[in-house]
C-alpha cells in the first residue's frame, strides 16, 4: 500500500470516525478592538498528538495557542479540552502549562529551583518535589547542571530547563510558543528530535507555534497551515507538501514551481494541461478538476529532473536555458528558464562525487517529469 511520506502507523486518531478529540476549537473568533487575530476557527487535536500551528507573523496561531493557555478570551466561539468548556477558567486553573520563547528563567535561581518553582506554588510535598525534579532533570540530560544558574548554561541548556520546568507540573498539554527560536540552526535541528523523544515518552499532547516550515515539518503529527485568521489545510506533513490544497499552501510550504493552464481533456488515467506558449502536461492527480477549469499544476523542484538532452521516456519535457546554480553540497539545484520566459526550480541530490552530464550557465537543457509528480489545484 502507497502512502505520503513516512507515518506512525500506530497512531492516526483523526482517521478513526469514533475517536473524541481532545481539544476543540469551535468556530471561534478573537478580535482586537477593528482588527480580527482569529476568523470563526475550527480545528480538533487528539490526545498524545504533536500538533503545530504554522503561519507567517500575524496569522493568529499565537493568538489561538494564548486563547488556548487562558490569557486571552475568545469574542466569540468555544474551546473545549478534554470535552470542558474552558470559558471564564483562569489560566492557572487550566491543566495546561505553556512554554515562551524567551524561557523565562529565574536568573537569581539554580537550575533545580526553576523547575521546583511550580511544584512549591501548588504546595507539593517537599520530599515530593526533590523526587521529581530529580526525574526531570534526568528526562532532559542535566543531572550535572542542577546546582548552575542560567547564566551558566548554553542556550540549549536554558532550553531544556524551561521545558523541564513546564512538564514537572505533569499538565495535560503542553503549550510551545516558538521554542526553538533563540537556538543555532544545529542545535535548533538536535533539539527537534529530543523533543519528539520527550513527547513519546511523557504521552502528553504538544501543541507548538513555529513560523518555521521544516521545525513543523519535522516534530509534528500534523499541521495546521494559518493565513490571516483562518485555517487554510490540516494534514501531516507529507499530505501538505505533497498534496496542497491550495496555491496557498503549496507556495508557503517550501519550494515549488506553479503552472498556470486548463484541464483540456479528462481522461482514466487523469488530465491533459494546456499551460501558456503552448506548454502541454500530462498529470495523473487532476483530482475533481474538470474539463475547461482553470487550473495550476504544482510541482516540488526535486520532483524535476534536469538533462542537456531530452530524455526518450519523458511523458513532460519542456527546453531553456539554464539560468541560474547554486550548489549547495548535498544537492545542486538549477534555475531554467524555459522558452515561453517561466523560470522553473529543479534540484538534484549529488549522489556521485562526478556527474558524466555536467550543465552550467547559459546551457540548452531539458526539464523533465513523470505524469505523477505534481498535482492539479483548483483554488
Amino acid at each position: 500500500m502507497k502512502s505520503l511520506g513516512s507515518i506512525r502507523k500506530d497512531f492516526a486518531p483523526w482517521n478513526d470516525s469514533n475517536a473524541k478529540p481532545y481539544i476543540q476549537f469551535e468556530q471561534v473568533t478573537k478580535k482586537f478592538g477593528d482588527f480580527t487575530a482569529v476568523n470563526n476557527l475550527s480545528l480538533t487535536i487528539f490526545e498524545r498528538e504533536f500538533f503545530a500551528l504554522l503561519g507567517a507573523s500575524g496569522c493568529g496561531k499565537s493568538t489561538l495557542l494564548r486563547m488556548l493557555a487562558g490569557f486571552e478570551e475568545p469574542t466569540s466561539g468555544r474551546i473545549l479540552l478534554d470535552g470542558q468548556n474552558l470559558a471564564g477558567i483562569p489560566p492557572y486553573r487550566r491543566p495546561v502549562n505553556m512554554m515562551f520563547q524567551s524561557y523565562a528563567l529565574f536568573p537569581h535561581m539554580t537550575v533545580e529551583k526553576n523547575i521546583a518553582f511550580g511544584l512549591k506554588q501548588e504546595g507539593m510535598p517537599a520530599p515530593e518535589i526533590e523526587k521529581r525534579v530529580a526525574e526531570m532533570l534526568k528526562l532532559v540530560k542535566l543531572e550535572a547542571f542542577a546546582k548552575r544558574k542560567p547564566h551558566q548554561l548554553s542556550g540549549g541548556q536554558r532550553q531544556r530547563v524551561a521545558l523541564a520546568r513546564s512538564v514537572a507540573k505533569r499538565p495535560k498539554v503542553l503549550l510551545l510558543d516558538e521554542p526553538l527560536g533563540a537556538l543555532d540552526k544545529k542545535l535548533r535541528e538536535e533539539t527537534q528530535f529530543e523533543l519528539m523523544d520527550l513527547q513519546q515518552q511523557l504521552g502528553l499532547t504538544f501543541v507548538v507555534v513555529t513560523h518555521d516550515q521544516e521545525e513543523a515539518m519535522t516534530m509534528a503529527d500534523r499541521i495546521a497551515i494559518m493565513d490571516k485568521g483562518e485555517v487554510m489545510q490540516v494534514a501531516t506533513p507529507a499530505e501538505v507538501y505533497e498534496a496542497p490544497a491550495s496555491r496557498f499552501v503549496a507556495s508557503f510550504v517550501g519550494n515549488v514551481n506553479i503552472f498556470e493552464g486548463k484541464v483540456i481533456e479528462r481522461t482514466a488515467q487523469g488530465a491533459q494541461l494546456a499551460g501558456a506558449n503552448g506548454v502541454q502536461i500530462l498529470v495523473e492527480n487532476a483530482g475533481d478538476a474538470v474539463a475547461g477549469a482553470e487550473v495550476a499544476f504544482a510541482i516540488r523542484p526535486e520532483k524535476i529532473r534536469v538533462s542537456s538532452k531530452r530524455p526518450a521516456d519523458a511523458a513532460n519535457a519542456m527546453e531553456g536555458l539554464v539560468y541560474d546554480i547554486a550548489y549547495l553540497g548535498d544537492m545542486t539545484v538549477y534555475h531554467v528558464k524555459l522558452d515561453n520566459g517561466q523560470i522553473v526550480r529543479a534540484s538534484a541530490m549529488n549522489a556521485t562525487r562526478t556527474t558524466d552530464d555536467p550543465l552550467t550557465w547559459d546551457d540548452r537543457a531539458w526539464i523533465s517529469f513523470r505524469p505523477d509528480a505534481g498535482v492539479v489545484l483548483t483554488r
